[in-house]
């Protein structure tokens, strides 16, 4: 059994680190942090070095990076306690995620202040290693169109508010880093351009935008969308929507729900072929039933029935997904015929980047967090280190 903090050796498998494979590679772990890549037969040997031989086709890949994640083991952001944060930060390596965004969804105001002034705490006193880290808050509604509300609750929807998200940032210890709202709605563009100003990242989602106003609201600053098709204006002919604008626009970076469930395989081979692994996001927009059995189940205070990984309200709208990060990259692998490569820049890459925490997260490099995942030869999460701390094994 690995220790749990010491200077650590990985080695004898596939590394893959900044677009490239190192076969029969090697990585070095030292104060949580990745001090050296390289192959296995250029190895110096030093002391007191925990070693870990692995099979030559295991495959170490960077750990993922879920910007959009509501919560997992009976555990949600919405609860505001530090115990459901707690749950979820140790839950999610198992499934390779080593940090996350918590995201929150639309509730009355004082829900909302609970789970942005519990998260803000959180974040500021998390474990320094060995847990996924919250890299921050999503904060997924109430600026949304109730038009396209899905599982929001629409009662709890209002129209943009720049004065009532200073106040919720201040709450969030500053720790709000990615808006979802609709931009056609009063208030949208400039909540997008404050936000564009202070380095948060806008987001175009449960809409009814226009093209011509996700065109205006890209030159507001927004440069994301919330789950690609999913409560959006679709693609039309005459008018190509929040998709066709998603598609044509490379300044808008996609989230995408790959579960089969919530987009059909067809549809997120077209969303590949159009954005290509530079323009995607993978997120599961996971709820608090995932790794739980089916049942009833709480989101917003609404009541959620989950059937062999599909979440509905009662009326049938889905609510989130069971979906877990190592299952989206498999699917995507299968889904698009992608490399693993390109499924890595999609669920590493591109959030670290979006998140500006790519000088510390999302490769295997020297001088970043080791936040690393092990894949068995079926692709399988086998291990998962959080800051150079084993926080899954198999």
């Amino acid at each position: 059994m690995i220790p749990k903090i010491n200077d650590i050796l990985l080695k004898g498998l596939q590394v893959y680190t900044n677009g490239a494979i190192i076969e029969n590679g090697y990585i070095k772990i030292k104060d949580q942090k990745v001090v050296e890549v390289g192959k296995t037969e250029e190895l110096t040997f030093e002391e007191a070095v925990e070693v870990v031989d692995f099979p030559s086709n295991f495959k170490a890949i960077p750990g993922y990076i879920d910007v959009h994640i509501h919560g997992v083991n009976g555990a949600d952001t919405m609860d505001g306690t530090k115990e459901a944060l707690e749950t979820m930060a140790a839950s999610l390596p198992k499934e390779g995620t080593t940090s996350f965004l918590a995201t929150t969804m639309t509730q009355e105001q004082e829900s909302i202040e609970k789970a942005l002034t519990n998260a803000g705490e959180f974040i500021a006193n998390q474990p320094a290693h060995g847990k996924a880290e919250i890299l921050g808050i999503h904060l997924e509604g109430p600026f949304v169109n109730s038009k396209m509300a899905g599982a929001q609750p629409i009662e709890s929807i209002i129209d943009p508010d720049l004065s009532l998200f200073k106040k919720w940032q201040v709450l969030s210890n500053e720790n709000i880093k990615l808006v979802t709202l609709a931009p056609e709605r009063p208030g949208g563009l400039e909540l997008i351009g404050y936000l564009k100003e202070n380095g948060i990242i806008a987001s175009i989602g449960h809409t009814d935008a226009t093209y011509a106003d996700v065109s205006e609201a890209i030159s507001a600053g927004a440069s994301h969308v919330t789950h690609l098709y999913n409560q959006m204006r679709g693609l039309h002919h005459r008018e190509p929507g929040v998709v066709g604008a998603a598609f044509l626009r490379d300044e808008l970076k996609a989230e995408i729900i790959v579960d089969g469930v919530h987009v059909c395989p067809e549809m997120v081979k077209l969303a590949f072929k159009q954005k290509r692994s530079e323009g995607l996001l993978l997120i599961t927009d996971a709820m608090r039933a995932k790794c739980l059995k089916n049942g009833k189940y709480d989101l917003g205070g609404q009541d959620v029935f989950v059937k062999d990984g599909k979440a509905v309200l009662e009326n049938g709208t889905l609510a989130g997904s069971t979906l877990k990060m190592g299952c989206a990259v498999k699917n995507m692998l299968t889904f698009t015929g992608c490399t693993l490569n390109e499924a890595i820049e999609m669920a590493s890459v591109n959030p670290a980047k979006q998140l500006n925490v790519y000088d510390r997260k999302g490769s295997i490099a020297p001088g970043k967090d080791a936040d690393i995942v092990i894949l068995d030869d079926q692709l399988e999460v086998f291990m998962t280190f959080c800051r150079g701390v084993l926080a899954f094994k198999k």
